[in-house]
């Protein structure tokens, strides 16, 4: 076996492979020798059948045989002297490759490789925290959409006109061209609040000011980037008959309410649980956004080419996270006009940096020879537990039973272990940060009087 590397870059190789024409042919030759010893063929005495006669009729099945094993040995040897460890299955180049009388078998099989980095100097990398901490504003603009949740839809007793923040019963229907829309057809009874654009904010605006029992004719054009794809862009004329107006009615905060919403005696405990939520939140977001620097830092630090096999994984993986998605909500990709393409497009390059990302950990993880305990191990076996509502012996179970599951457990945790090992030598600066958006928090407080 002859065998040469083409470097495509330095994680993809094509190595071009040529088994000489003496292995070929011997093995050619014993093949049908072997043949002829072990297959009867009609007119001929054992072992007496002519190699034309053994060819035409088992030729075919012979060679496919032969070019299997071949390729198989060869590839192997060429692997073993080259050093490389392929990622995947080789790509063997032609695909009709097959053993000829008289030729060498030559061949190319295109594979991937992980990439050699370099130690990596983490430590000493600049960072900087924010020290994210709820406001009295944030925690009341909780207890506004928990009231919210807690109000009563009542009837409006007094007579006056449908307005913003009402929740209206009405009977509608949609046409276009004189004709019922197939999409907006008869609907009665339907309750709604005006503001929310359950249909459009333009359809809002029409039946605000309606009266009970009044009826109205009005046209609305629905946008250009109307979540229904059937209606956008679409003029639609429609008829309403307002039934009925129904109010908010919000319950007062006081200790009453708060019994009502929870295990809370006072309104101070459920102001002290929901800071304690909030807090536990802003620090798991101040954490991911440490991980962000860390990794960005790192991956200025040390470039390397990244195998195309193992971006396309993390892309399956993110397909298949929006896919389960969809089908949680009953709908599929394409019937929200998305398709895997726009998909791979979209994320990409979030793939090829997940996939980085994991190299450089793996990188130190090994560096450093970071191992984890058993004891470790059955911790994170006992959250994953109570998070599934199983005992730890059957999840322990489960993932003995599942190596390749249990080994990508291993690998997350080592992976926290390697990131904390990170933060652990890095210099980090505390910064107290600006209220984001305070117009929001602003817009779910009661309004004032």
């Amino acid at each position: 076996m002859n065998y040469s590397v083409e470097d495509v870059n330095s994680v993809k190789k094509i190595l071009h492979i040529e088994v000489p024409q003496d292995v070929v042919a011997k093995e050619i030759d014993d093949a049908y020798k072997t043949l002829n010893k072990t297959t009867k063929v009609k007119g001929f005495r054992p072992g007496k059948a002519p190699k034309s006669v053994l060819e035409q009729q088992y030729g075919k099945d012979i060679r496919a045989d032969i070019t299997a094993r071949l390729v198989n040995t060869s590839y192997k040897d060429a692997l073993e002297e080259s050093g490389f460890s392929p990622l995947q299955l080789p790509l063997i180049e032609p695909s009709d490759l097959s053993v000829e009388d008289g030729r060498a078998l030559c061949y190319t099989a295109t594979v991937e490789i992980i990439p050699e980095i370099q130690d990596i100097d983490f430590k000493g990398l600049q960072l900087k925290k924010m020290m994210y901490a709820p406001t009295d504003e944030e925690i009341d603009a909780q207890l506004a959409m928990l009231q919210k949740n807690f109000a009563d839809i009542r009837p409006v007793t007094s007579v006056r006109p449908a307005q913003k923040g009402d929740f209206v019963v009405l009977d509608y229907e949609g046409f276009q061209n004189g004709a019922p829309h197939a999409e907006l057809q008869k609907t009665e009874n339907m309750t709604m609040k005006i503001g929310a654009g359950i249909i459009s904010d333009d359809f809002d605006a029409q039946i605000t000011g309606m009266s009970p029992e009044e009826s109205k004719d009005f046209s609305i054009t629905f946008p250009d980037n109307y979540q229904k794809k059937s209606l956008a862009g679409q003029e639609i004329a429609f008829h309403v008959y307002l039934n009925e107006i129904r109010e908010e009615i919000l319950p007062e905060i006081n200790d009453d309410f708060a019994k009502k919403t929870g295990e809370f005696q006072t309104v101070e405990d459920l102001k002290s649980a929901m800071r304690a939520h909030m807090n536990a939140e802003y620090a798991k977001r101040s954490e991911q956004e440490i991980n962000e620097q860390v990794f960005a830092a790192l991956i200025e630090k040390v470039p390397f080419e990244v195998p195309e096999i193992l971006v396309d994984l993390e892309l399956a993986g993110i397909i298949r996270e929006y896919e389960r998605s969809f089908e949680q909500q009953g709908v599929t990709l394409e019937s929200q006009g998305i398709n895997k393409q726009i998909l791979t497009a979209s994320y990409q390059g979030v793939a090829e940096r997940t996939a980085r990302r994991h190299l450089i950990l793996e990188k130190i993880i090994s560096q450093e020879k970071l191992t984890l305990s058993e004891d470790e191990l059955d911790s994170e076996l006992r959250k994953v537990a109570i998070a599934c509502s199983r005992s730890q012996e059957e999840m322990r179970a489960y993932y003995h039973q599942n190596p390749l599951i249990l080994e990508r457990l291993k690998s997350a945790l080592l992976e926290k272990h390697a990131i904390a090992l990170i933060v652990d030598h890095a210099t980090i600066e505390e910064v107290t940060p600006v209220l984001e958006y305070p117009e929001k928090v602003q817009e779910a407080l009661p309004a004032q009087e």
